[in-house]
């Protein structure tokens, strides 16, 4: 009964008796469906014994719940099931029981011991949920068991559990106020969390419980910084509004020098026509004080949020898009806010209500950095679609934008938007042109005559707002404007919206002595239709008796006496004290006081023009995209944006002393470098602290980050910061900063960068990791004394260059002893022949060491010698030198766990491919990790697009365990970089696996003079040529670096060139033969023109991107 009851209370409705109990989808829920006969039958399914039956019963339920239906009687029947061993039912028992336990809390707490257990289940769900249930119960009793249960979860090893235990902090809070000491330990606790799952919800935390606690986040600024770019979305939005607040209280507000000279010239301006001697004193001691203020120098903290922030102007949602851009718009300097607008006018393609938010802040925004987005104009036009309040915004910042420049474009579109059938709109329209002419003095004259033509509309509502706008601006000249007034005094007759005619009146009113002919007539007019007009229309007309009968007494004496005993007994009791108020000002009687003499001055007092301004002008005291901003009203829980403060605050503060005992896992940022950690199990040694060009980058921009004071340390990219926090630690820190002072003092001669040195040697010492500290340590340094012989003299003749090969065979040989005490012979040998090409390639000037094709030797021999004639330096000829191998960028086919044991490498040689020159040349290297030996490797059933041919390498009949094979096949991708695809077959299995070519990969060099270029470039010009203006890299701005990555990224030849400035690449695409021009004109502070000529503009399109890549790294 008490469910057939609860099913009546809630329908309102009868139960048929003969309708089947499965008629349909339970959810659903009809209207005379026999809800309580489906109830009774789900809680005899949740009391069996059958878990299938607990978990259908379980989904009908929830399913319930999301069409909203109410399932609170099921609770009791639901609460049991809690300690079910299925984990589906448990989870979805727990998805039930935090919808319901807040109103059945008694029955809640009945089951609160099997909440208490589930917090100590093995599934990290299980805990989650239990923790979520306990704490949507809101009694006060278990306040005590809620806080030890968020205590124990924030150590928990689940972050997802951590997670849900920051999301209870503030449910407890809201409870129970008086917890919020023990919270904030919690929330401490939480904040030096590394990992990303719990940054988001702990700061909200943070925000809801404590926000005023800004100590908390000192210490975790720097972590929340890198971490920002991983945390999921609504988790970045928080973080940014938080670190927004936390940087206006301590950093300098970067543009202070900007405001303060501004300010000093405006008063050097103005003060200039004074001969006061105290104004010039006081200039002498502002000047002064300008004088001693140090140049700004931004906090390298500052800089952090800035660059980490940046990156998420691209995200896909619009909450983080908005809130970096009010993060810029609050904190960067001028220069750099402009990025700001490309993203926000990318948002406005979204839905209306996305639209409605951004066009707020952008209007904002247009009021104090107008000229950012001025470029995108267009972009604010309106289209027929939008809804009225979207219109409206659009020509708020259409408004705001508009100059001396633009004004005839926007004045243009207005025109456009009068015809609108949204009337609305078209009031707005015309208000926006009287603020346009109010703003810009050159065209308000053009706006009055446009204005004036409207009132020859038919549509009475743009008459009206004419009008009204009009007067607005009659009021600026008067004088000038009679004819205007004239004009719209015979409108009297036609138009009747009130605010139209009131405003009429009161121009007549105003300037009668411009209209001393029509005044003393539309007055007679309207005394005739007075009783008949609106209240605000008569308070007008009263005026207008007033001002005539005190400027022509004798026409309007009868007049004005007529409307004022027509106004005493109106209804209205404002107009009626109007009239009494007005007659005994005007009309002098005895008992009459002092104030009727002035009533002439009182009446006919010069009014000041209106000022048309935004009404978003004073809304940037909110915070951009808050919700006070949007309601311009400060709503509940809003916390004000501090103001920046007078002088900076200590930076040391936000410095991190890292505990000697931080376990392993933690030192490792990113998941490349835990693999490396798994792998090779013994610590780095000092030599091999900074073994990657990475690391030692990463330990700069974080040390940095508290040493120096300018920002061009932090120059790196987003993903170098990021790694930076978590993967240095104190002792790293030190070691290498001092392994870098001992290289700086051996380099400083040297002028070029040092990247390629130093992934080689890097690539080295992981080979030899498994060696002898002390050896390796000397052996490092060895390496560091060999690298700075060699590299001393760059451009010495080939003796010296000889000197430098057996020096780095040497070199190689020391490493090659390290590794062979513990690995097997042959593939060491493999290894030792890798690295000795890539240690002759770190220096450019020495020549190529031989190959073991004789081809690659005959070749650049060759080459050398035609070449020779051109008298070119060293530097020129080394990158026509075709690449060996080893150096070239190596692309996994397969995985050795894939391919259970063996694993294929393939690079692009750069050989000439004999058996046919089209195709270019695959070099694959095989390895057998496996126990057992592989047989018969071989290349099968292979597919490619149309064109396309394969040259296939030949059989390896067998290949031993622990060995390494290499082999080399031939593909014509017919210039596409479309995949090859075939089966690597061995004995037993077979692989399916692609190679896909980058484009620079499809060329092959071409050798031609400075004249030859210039004549072929002069072909191929027009719709062949694709231009590009770039910036340099920081380790990209000489002569030699250009060369360098331009060859890395395709297979050019360098062209002599005359001028130092250009650089000039040449090529033909390996199938087609197609001519591939590439010039580097480098110019000053690092910007460049990258220009790419190619009668094959799919080919040159893909290049430009990959050379531009390159160069800009």
């Amino acid at each position: 009964m008490s469910a057939s009851s609860g099913f009546n209370d809630e329908k309102g409705g009868s139960s048929s008796v003969g309708e089947p109990e499965y008629g349909h989808d339970p959810a659903s829920g009809g209207i005379f469906s026999s809800d309580y006969k489906r109830h009774d039958d789900l809680k005899e399914m949740l009391d069996s014994n059958k878990d299938s039956l607990k978990l259908e019963a379980m989904k009908r339920i929830v399913a319930m719940i999301a069409r909203g239906k109410n399932a609170s009687d099921l609770f009791p029947a639901v609460v049991k099931n809690v300690a079910c061993k299925n984990i589906e039912v448990k989870k979805l028992v727990y998805v039930y029981l935090v919808r319901y336990a807040e109103e059945q809390q008694d029955l809640a707490l009945l089951s609160i011991s099997t909440f208490q257990r589930g917090l100590k289940d093995p599934n990290q769900l299980i805990r989650a949920s239990a923790l979520r249930v306990l704490s949507s119960i809101r009694v006060t009793i278990i306040v005590p068991i809620m806080m030890l249960a968020i205590k124990e979860a924030a150590s928990d090893m689940s972050p997802y559990v951590r997670k849900t235990a920051a999301h209870a902090i503030p449910k407890l809070y809201s409870l129970d106020p008086e917890q919020k000491d023990q919270l904030i330990e919690v929330i401490e606790k939480l904040l030096a969390d590394k990992t990303t799952l719990v940054a988001g919800s702990v700061v909200m935390a943070f925000e809801e419980v404590c926000p005023e606690r800004i100590d908390l986040i000192h210490k975790n600024y720097r972590k929340l910084c890198n971490l920002l770019i991983d945390v999921e979305e609504w988790g970045q939005v928080v973080i940014i509004n938080m670190l927004t607040r936390y940087a206006r209280t301590q950093f300098l507000n970067p543009n202070i020098n900007e405001n303060l000279l501004e300010e000093g010239c405006d008063k050097t301006f103005y003060g200039s026509d004074g001969n006061d001697e105290d104004e010039e004193d006081k200039d002498k001691g502002e000047a002064a004080a300008l004088a001693k203020r140090k140049p700004y120098v931004m906090d390298p903290d500052h800089r952090l949020l800035l660059r980490n922030t940046k990156p998420l102007l691209q995200s896909r949602n619009a909450a983080v898009v908005m809130a970096v851009a009010q993060l810029y718009f609050h904190l960067a300097p001028k220069a750099e806010v402009g990025v700001i607008a490309k993203a926000l006018v990318r948002l406005l393609r979204s839905h209306s209500e996305v639209q409605y938010v951004v066009l707020q802040n952008v209007a904002t925004m247009t009021i104090k950095r107008r000229g950012m987005f001025e470029p995108y104009l267009k972009s604010f036009y309106i289209r027929s679609t939008d809804p009225t309040q979207i219109k409206v915004l659009k020509l708020e910042v259409l408004t705001n934008l508009a100059n001396e420049t633009n004004i005839s474009t926007i004045l243009r579109e207005f025109q456009t938007y009068i015809k609108s059938m949204d009337k609305d709109f078209v009031a707005a329209t015309i208000q926006a042109i009287g603020r346009c002419a109010t703003n810009i003095g050159e065209v308000r004259d053009t706006c009055l005559n446009g204005l004036v033509q409207l009132l020859s509309n038919r549509d009475e509502l743009v008459v009206a707002e004419s009008v009204v706008v009009i007067k607005k601006l009659l009021q600026m000249q008067p004088e000038k404007h009679s004819d205007i007034i004239k004009h719209m005094a015979k409108l009297t007759d036609n138009i009747q919206v009130p605010m139209a005619r009131a405003s009429i009146l009161w121009l007549i009113g105003e300037y009668c002595e411009h209209v001393p002919k029509i005044a003393p007539d539309v007055l007679r007019k309207m005394a005739k239709s007075f009783t008949n007009e609106e209240d605000i229309v008569k308070l007008q007309i009263l005026n207008l008796a007033a001002k005539l009968y005190l400027t022509n007494s004798k026409q309007t004496k009868l007049l004005t006496q007529y409307v004022l005993n027509l106004a005493k007994y109106d209804q209205n009791y404002d107009i009626r004290d109007r009239a009494r108020f007005i007659r005994q000002l005007i009309v002098p009687t005895e008992k009459s006081g002092a104030l009727s003499k002035y009533a002439k001055k009182l009446f006919l007092a010069l009014k000041p023009a209106p000022v048309l301004e935004s009404p978003f002008k004073d809304r940037d005291h909110f915070q951009l995209g808050s919700l006070s901003h949007l309601l311009n009203a400060k709503a509940g829980g809003y916390q004000e944006l501090p103001d920046w403060p007078e002088a900076a605050p200590d930076p040391s503060v936000r410095n991190v002393e890292v505990k000697e005992s931080v376990p392993e896992w933690t030192k490792c940022s990113s998941r490349e470098k835990r693999k490396e950690k798994k792998v090779e199990k013994p610590f780095y040694s000092d030599s091999e602290g900074e073994s990657g060009p990475t690391e030692s980058a990463d330990s700069e921009s974080y040390s940095s980050g508290s040493d120096s004071g300018s920002g061009s340390a932090e120059s790196g990219s987003g993903s170098e910061s990021q790694e930076s926090e978590e993967a240095s630690d104190s002792e790293e820190e030190e070691k290498d900063t001092k392994k870098k002072k001992k290289k700086e003092e051996l380099k400083k001669p040297v002028q070029r960068s040092e990247s390629s040195e130093q992934s080689s040697e890097g690539e080295v010492r992981k080979r030899a990791r498994k060696s002898k500290q002390q050896k390796s340590d000397s052996e490092s340094e060895s390496d560091e004394d060999d690298d700075s012989d060699s590299e001393s003299s760059p451009s010495e003749s080939e003796d010296s260059e000889s000197e430098v090969d057996v020096k780095n065979k040497k070199k190689v040989q020391t490493c090659v002893k390290a590794v062979q005490s513990k690995a097997p012979p042959k593939p060491v040998t493999k290894e030792s022949k890798k690295e000795m090409s890539l240690l002759d390639l770190d220096d450019f000037e020495a020549a190529p060491s031989p190959q073991v094709t004789p081809v690659n030797s005959f070749l650049s021999s060759s080459l050398a010698t035609d070449l020779e004639g051109l008298s070119l330096s060293d530097s020129v000829l080394s990158p026509t030198a075709i690449s060996p191998p080893g150096a070239q960028k190596s692309y996994e086919l397969l995985h050795r766990i894939t391919g259970e044991g063996l694993s294929v490498e393939y690079c692009f040689s750069r050989q000439p491919f004999g058996p046919d020159a089209n195709m270019v040349a695959v070099q694959m290297q095989f390895v057998n990790s496996a126990a057992a030996d592989a047989k018969n490797l071989h290349m099968e059933d292979v597919k490619l697009q149309s064109g396309m041919r394969v040259k296939e390498f030949p059989e390896i009949e067998l290949l031993p365990a622990g060995e390494t094979a290499t082999a080399v096949m031939g593909i014509d991708f017919c210039d596409s970089t479309q995949a090859a695809n075939f089966q690597l077959c061995t004995h037993s299995r077979k692989f399916f696996v692609s190679i896909q070519p980058p484009v620079g990969e499809l060329m092959k060099p071409v050798f031609m003079t400075e004249n030859e270029f210039k004549k072929e470039q002069g072909q191929l010009m027009g719709m062949n040529e694709i231009t590009e203006k770039l910036t340099l890299g920081a380790k990209c701005r000489n002569e030699h670096a250009i060369v360098q990555k331009v060859t890395a990224a395709a297979n050019l030849s360098r062209v002599p060139c005359g001028s130092d400035k250009e650089c000039r690449f040449a090529g033909r695409t390996a199938s087609g033969g197609s001519l591939v021009l590439v010039t580097v004109a480098s110019q000053e502070d690092g910007a460049a023109r990258l220009t790419l000529n190619c009668d094959k503009m799919v080919i040159g399109t893909m290049l430009v991107k990959d050379v531009l890549l390159a160069l800009t790294q």
